[in-house]
């Protein structure tokens, strides 16, 4: 008897317009928490007429403003798509995170994906021929269609 293995194929992969979709949105969400941080900051202050923290947090610099942005991008990256294997913009372009095998990332996969997002070259990774970015190729992950993914899988475990 044979024992054939499930492998992700290239006609499962997300594009890299749908990729470029999920980056979008994915930082326009990661933004609006952003905000939302500073914004309940602020509120709290006003609310308890204690302005020291909100007087903080309006003179960062732009060198901590971009930090504290790189850790909301981390939290949100990392539990997401370790709870959920997607982001919001995931469930969005109908998308999801997987490994070559077609099973759920570990949260070790997940970790490296995120840790290498914080990379600055990680977001020109996609301008190559490959639909896979920096990301996914550290963390040996794959964005596939997951339509057609849970239909391809479907599909093989019939076989």
């Amino acid at each position: 008897m044979e024992n054939k293995k499930f492998t992700i194929t290239d006609d499962l992969l997300a594009s890299k317009g749908e990729r470029f979709l999920n980056f979008i949105i994915d930082l326009l969400i990661i933004y609006i928490i952003a905000v939302c941080i500073v914004a309940t900051i602020n509120i709290i202050g006003d609310v308890t007429d204690s302005y020291g923290v909100s007087n903080w947090v309006k003179s960062l610099s732009l060198i901590e403003n971009l930090f504290f942005g790189l850790i909301i991008l981390f939290f949100y990256y990392a539990f997401t798509e370790m709870y959920f294997s997607r982001t919001f913009a995931k469930y969005f372009t109908k998308t999801m995170v997987v490994r070559v095998d077609g099973s759920k990332p570990n949260t070790k996969n997940f970790m490296i994906r995120t840790v290498s997002r914080l990379n600055p070259i990680d977001p020109f990774s996609f301008l190559g021929k490959t639909e896979r970015g920096l990301h996914d190729t550290l963390s040996a992950t794959y964005v596939v269609k997951k339509h057609e993914f849970v239909e391809k899988k479907k599909m093989f475990s019939l076989e």
